[in-house]
C-alpha cells in the first residue's frame, strides 16, 4: 500500500519520466526571423539563438552538410557566372523588379537584379505560414528538412521549379507554402531578414493586412545584404495574372503604383503566348524599362523595333519537347542575325551549358 506521501513521490516520479522520454521541440518561442532563416537554410544561427543548441542535432547537421556542398557547385556553375553577366550588361537598373510566375524564386532574381530595393514575385503557390520550427518534435526533423531541400531540388539542379512537383511538396511537407522556401533563398544569398508580415492586396492595390476578404494573399519580407546595407522589400503574392484573373484583384495597379520597373520572367511555361494572358504581357511591354528572358517570356513578335532594342545571348534551340508548340521562328531570326555572346550559365528550361538562351530587352528613349 501507498501512503499519501509515498503516493505523490510516484506520482511525481512518473511525471519527470513522462516528461524526459516526450520528443522534445526543436526550440523555444522566441528565436528571431533571421536566425529561423539561417536554421531551415542549414546555416549556424546567433549563439545566443534558442536555435543554436538545435544545431548539434545530426539531422540538422546532415541538412547543413548537404546544402553546403550543393551551394559551392551552384554557386561556381551558375550564380557567380549571372553576376558577371548582369554586371556586364544591365548598366541602367531600376530600384524596382517584376518577376511573374517567379514561385519563390528569389535565388535567380537576386543573382540576375542585385541590390534593387524592390523585388515583386508571383505564383499560384500558397504562401503558406512563417515557419514555425517550435511547432516540430526533433524526432521528425529529419523528415521536416528533407522536404524542404526536396522543395528546392530542381531549382538548384536546373534553375526552374516543376510546377506540378511544387505543389505536391508544397503542401505535403511540414513546412508548407513558398516561406519556408524563401526564407532559405534569403538566408543563402546572404541576407539579413529583419521582419516578415503576412499582407493582401486590395481591389485598389493597395496593402492590406493578411486574410483581408477578397484581397490577393501575399507576404512583405523587409531585409538588407547586411551589417550597414539598406534595406530593401521583397512582396510575394498569390494570384492569378491570366486576364480573367486580373480582373479579380488589385495586383496590377499595386505593381503600376511601383513606378517604372525593370522584368524579369524564366521558365513561365510559355504562358505569355497565350491570348488568355494579354493583360499581364501588355502591362509587362507598358511599364519595364528592360527586360530579361529567356523564349518562355514575352514572343519576340511583341517588341517592336521602334520601341525595344533585342540583345540576344546563347543559342536558341527551340523549346524542350514538353512545349514544342511554341517554337518561334522570328527568335531564330534574331539569333542568326546577331551572332550573339555566348552565355557561360545554363538557365531556364534548356538549363544544359550551351544550350541556354536569354534576350535582353531594353526599352528605346522616349
Amino acid at each position: 500500500m501507498f501512503t499519501g506521501r509515498s503516493l505523490a513521490k510516484a506520482v511525481c516520479l512518473l511525471v519527470l519520466l513522462a516528461f524526459a522520454s516526450a520528443p522534445r521541440a526543436w526550440a523555444v518561442e522566441g528565436a528571431k526571423v533571421d536566425d529561423v532563416a539561417r536554421f531551415l537554410a542549414g546555416l549556424e544561427p546567433a549563439a545566443h539563438s534558442p536555435l543554436a543548441p538545435l544545431t548539434r542535432d545530426p539531422a540538422w547537421q546532415h541538412h547543413a552538410r548537404v546544402l553546403n556542398q550543393a551551394w559551392v557547385g551552384l554557386e561556381q556553375r551558375r550564380l557567380a557566372k549571372i553576376r558577371t553577366w548582369s554586371t556586364a550588361n544591365l548598366t541602367d537598373p531600376k530600384p524596382v523588379v517584376l518577376y511573374m510566375f517567379s514561385g519563390p524564386d528569389f535565388l535567380y532574381v537576386d543573382a540576375f537584379f542585385p541590390n534593387r530595393t524592390t523585388y515583386v514575385m508571383s505564383g499560384l503557390e500558397p504562401v503558406g505560414q512563417v515557419p514555425a520550427v517550435t511547432d516540430a518534435s526533433r524526432r521528425s526533423m529529419g523528415s521536416a528538412l528533407a522536404g524542404l531541400r526536396e522543395s528546392v531540388g530542381s531549382s538548384i539542379n536546373y534553375s526552374f521549379f516543376r510546377t506540378k512537383q511544387m505543389r505536391t511538396t508544397f503542401s505535403a511537407n511540414r513546412f508548407k507554402g513558398v516561406l519556408p522556401v524563401l526564407y532559405l533563398f534569403l538566408a543563402r544569398s546572404g541576407k539579413t531578414i529583419h521582419d516578415v508580415t503576412l499582407i493582401g492586396i486590395d481591389a485598389e492595390g493597395k496593402v492590406v493586412p493578411g486574410g483581408t476578404r477578397g484581397a490577393a494573399q501575399g507576404v512583405k519580407i523587409v531585409f538588407s545584404g547586411g551589417e550597414g546595407a539598406s534595406q530593401q522589400t521583397l512582396y510575394y503574392v498569390q494570384t492569378d495574372v491570366s486576364d480573367h484573373g486580373l480582373k479579380k484583384t488589385g495586383f496590377l495597379k499595386f505593381c503600376e503604383d511601383l513606378g517604372v520597373a525593370d522584368g524579369f520572367i524564366k521558365s513561365a511555361s510559355y504562358l505569355l503566348h497565350a491570348n488568355s494572358f494579354s493583360t499581364m504581357r501588355n502591362f509587362l511591354l507598358d511599364r519595364t524599362a528592360a527586360l530579361v528572358q529567356d523564349d518562355s517570356g514575352i514572343p519576340v513578335r511583341y517588341f517592336s523595333s521602334e520601341a525595344w532594342r533585342l540583345h540576344p545571348f546563347g543559342r536558341y534551340r527551340g523549346p524542350i519537347a514538353l512545349f514544342n508548340a511554341k517554337y518561334q521562328s522570328k527568335l531564330n531570326d534574331v539569333y542568326r542575325r546577331s551572332s550573339p555572346p555566348q552565355l557561360e550559365f545554363g538557365v531556364g528550361y534548356r538549363w544544359r551549358p550551351n544550350e541556354s538562351n536569354l534576350l535582353l530587352a531594353v526599352k528605346n528613349p522616349k
